[in-house]
């Protein structure tokens, strides 16, 4: 009986991930706020959300071996790491990046839209969860499944455009009793909603959620790399 011949240009590409940047700079939100740490932004997202501010990602981008991508990381010499996007998950290798890092040592994060499974996630990574809301135009694409594998050492985003992606975020935060699961965090969404205004929506309404702002978009604007 005849076997098929290895593939060697398979197995080459077989650990290769399509990366739009790397670059250092400050973490801008969630918990590891103003820490510096190595972005690895992957190139791809199945989403449009309507505000999205790195759409530069979605296509284009260079190949990188898994082990180049990390010996890039101990390059810049620092403990955190954020694998981004576009949609990180949409590339299947993007769970073996994620668990390289974690066995050299990182302090890692996730940033995904929670439209694709995160079980493949390691452990050890904290998995910041972007829920979308109406406003974003992609609130159908929320994989609900998603909710109950959260931990206290992920966390959950919601990007506010209006009152009523206020109100919906709240119903869903108390639905899913997200603040007895992981840290739960309401931005506003930049040049819809003043930040002052949901600032104190969630101050009158003693709401148990953390306000934050985009730090990095407020010392650089919309700089890519940055």
């Amino acid at each position: 009986m005849s076997t098929l011949a290895p593939n060697p240009a398979a197995a080459a590409t077989a650990d290769r991930l399509r990366i739009t940047e790397i670059f250092l700079s400050l973490q801008g939100e969630a918990r590891d706020a103003g820490w510096p740490t190595v972005f690895i932004r992957l190139t791809g997202c199945p989403l449009r959300c309507q505000y999205c501010d790195t759409a530069y990602a979605f296509h284009g981008g260079e190949w990188w071996n898994i082990n180049d991508i990390v010996r890039e990381v101990v390059r810049r010499g620092v403990r955190h790491v954020c694998v981004t996007g576009g949609e990180p998950l949409a590339q299947r290798r993007c769970a073996d990046l994620l668990y390289q890092l974690c066995e050299a040592g990182y302090h890692v994060s996730l940033e995904t839209s929670g439209a694709l499974d995160i079980s493949v996630v390691d452990e050890r990574v904290s998995r910041v969860l972007d829920l979308k809301t109406p406003g974003s135009g992609e609130d159908a694409r929320n994989r609900w499944e998603n909710i109950p594998l959260l931990t206290s050492h992920d966390q959950v985003k919601f990007v506010i455009c209006n009152r009523g992606d206020y109100e919906w975020a709240k119903v869903v935060v108390e639905e899913h009793r997200l603040v007895e699961r992981c840290d739960v965090l309401f931005s506003p969404s930049k040049s819809e909603l003043e930040a002052r205004e949901l600032a104190d929506w969630i101050v009158a309404d003693r709401l148990p959620v953390r306000f934050q702002m985009q730090l990095h978009k407020l010392l650089w604007n919309d700089e890519p790399g940055r």
